[in-house]
This record gives C-alpha cells, sequence and structure tokens, in this order.
C-alpha cells in the first residue's frame, strides 16, 4: 500500500473527541469534538498546505535573510519563504517521524534534525499527542544529540476554527498586552509596542471582540496568566461554538495569523495560534532563545479543546 503524501496516520479519540496525526512533520491533520471540527483539516494525500498543524522546530516563524551569528560563526539557512528572503518555520516541517509508543488516545513520534549547512547541530525531537476528556495535549521536546551547543525554539501550526463561518465572522479572546511590530514587506521584526496604541488599538483583544476585517500576522507577549501560570486563546462563532488553547510559561510568546490567502475562495479560513518559545527571528536577536548544551534538552506544551 502506498502511503499517503502526508505520511503515516495515527488515529486518536478519547470522549467526544477524534484527531489524527500525520508523520510527516509530526502534524495534527485533525482535531474534532462531536464532529466539529476545531483545526482547519487537510486530506490525507495531500501535500500540507500553510504549514497546517506542522511542528516548528529549530525555530518558530523566521529567520530573516536565512543569516544569523551562532558562537562566533556565520550560518546561512536555506530561504525556505523566498518571496519574502528568509528562514521559514524551522527543519523539522518536512521530517517523516517515527512513532515509538502509541494506543488509542495517545502516540510519541521522534526525528533526528541532522546537522547540516545553515544549522550544523544535530537535535532529536520528540513530540507527544494525548487525547483525553478535556482536549488534545501536546509536548514538544528537543534533545541536543551532537558534540557543540545548539540554538533552539519551537512552537505549532494549528489554525484554529470554532466549526463554521470564517475569521470575520469570530470573537477573539486574546489576553497579550505588546505586539511585535514588523515591516510590512518581509515581517522582520521593528519593536514591541503596547496594544492599545498600536494601529489605534487593532491588535487589542484582551477583551473579546470580534476580529472582523481585520489582519493578523503578528506575535505577541505580555501575556495575562491564571493562578497556574497558563495562557488562554479562545476564538468563538456567532452559533456560540468555539475552540481553545492553553498553555504554560515555556511559551512566553504567539503568533496570530488571520489566514489571508490571495484566492478568496483559501483565505481567512482559520486562525493561526502558535505559541513559541521565542519570537520571530530569535536567532538573530537572541530574546528567549533556548540555547542546548550537548546532551540537554527543552520541552514545551500546549492544549487545544471545545469550548
Amino acid at each position: 500500500m502506498i502511503t499517503p503524501l502526508s505520511g503515516t496516520h495515527y488515529g486518536l479519540t478519547a470522549g467526544d473527541y477524534s484527531a489524527t496525526i500525520a508523520s510527516v512533520g509530526a502534524s495534527l491533520r485533525m482535531l474534532q469534538h462531536n464532529g466539529r471540527d476545531l483545526v482547519v483539516p487537510f486530506a490525507a494525500d495531500e501535500i500540507r498546505p500553510a504549514y497546517r498543524g506542522a511542528t516548528l522546530a529549530p525555530w518558530p516563524n523566521r529567520v530573516i535573510d536565512g543569516r544569523y551569528r551562532f558562537d562566533g560563526v556565520e550560518e546561512q539557512l536555506p530561504l525556505t519563504e523566498p518571496n519574502r528572503g528568509n528562514a521559514l518555520h524551522g527543519l523539522a516541517v518536512w521530517l517523516d517521524f517515527d512513532a515509538i509508543e502509541g494506543s488509542a488516545s495517545h502516540v510519541v513520534l521522534v526525528g533526528t534534525i541532522q546537522a547540516q549547512a545553515g544549522y550544523p547541530h544535530r537535535v532529536e525531537v520528540t513530540v507527544t499527542y494525548t487525547l483525553d476528556e478535556s482536549g488534545l495535549h501536546s509536548t514538544v521536546s528537543g534533545l541536543n544529540t551532537g558534540h557543540d551547543q545548539a540554538p533552539w525554539g519551537t512552537g505549532p501550526h494549528p489554525y484554529l476554527t470554532p466549526g463554521s463561518g470564517r475569521v470575520d465572522e469570530w470573537t477573539l479572546s486574546l489576553p497579550a498586552a505588546s505586539v511585535l511590530r514588523v515591516t510590512d514587506d518581509r515581517l522582520a521584526p521593528i519593536g514591541l509596542a503596547d496594544v492599545a496604541t498600536e494601529e489605534d488599538g487593532s491588535y487589542d483583544f484582551r477583551e473579546p471582540r470580534l476580529i472582523g476585517s481585520t489582519f493578523i500576522d503578528h506575535a505577541f507577549t505580555d501575556l495575562e496568566r491564571d493562578k497556574d501560570g497558563m495562557t488562554e486563546v479562545t476564538v468563538v462563532a456567532a452559533d456560540g461554538n468555539g475552540v481553545g488553547m492553553t498553555w504554560a510559561n515555556d511559551c512566553p510568546w504567539v503568533q496570530v495569523h488571520t489566514a489571508d490567502q490571495p484566492n478568496p475562495a483559501a483565505s481567512r479560513l482559520g486562525l493561526a495560534v502558535e505559541p513559541m518559545t521565542c519570537p520571530p527571528d530569535a536567532f538573530n536577536s537572541g530574546t528567549d532563545l533556548i540555547v542546548l548544551a550537548p546532551g540537554a534538552s527543552a520541552t514545551a506544551g500546549w492544549t487545544i479543546y471545545a469550548v
């Protein structure tokens, strides 16, 4: 039997939830609650569009120009976002991960980022998906199996959907006080701004409100957390159905994107919500960049659930 283009599939079920994990990129291909989509799915025998559900490592978002200096050495990554001249979303997105553990509600996938031009480090990436009656819990761990220290960052790339309508019709709750300003042409970071004043408050969703026609492709930080240290983002449709996402202090940033596309039929189908351990271009800025010593590891996690 020919393996689908998105890789080997692992179906998970628990309570009213079901999910499908695809091995290429350790991607979340589908997540439903009582048959209602919570993420924008993609077909099994399809090249995953727009990084839907992919695991981002060893960096999330962009390295501007694909260039950075680490340990005194200039590195040049392949420009995987050629229209903007950047290296986008890491090196794990097209790895075919192997399952080393699994059950009806749980799968553990492992892949290795081999030392290569632009990233001369070897890092083993372990992605765990666990489904229970409270939602889908995911963790990503990076283990430095090389001889030298390695820069590291990670995050997921789900496009959240409450199950009906489009982004314009949804109400967003995003408890972030600061937004990272970027250039219009290349989305290169400029500096942090207060959401209350930037673009007349267009990015201020600390009080839930309709997204409307607002375009968002920005990283946010200074996240409000509950007594357990968790941040929660929710997206709710007009019918009251919604989807939520929570994560802890291991991700002090979140990228949010309204998924605007040139083709109107494919535009604004979901809201990308990407908790991140570091901001865009962290390989250059060093902001919240994790440096893995040989033999060291780092883990981050998040949960998606029905509202």
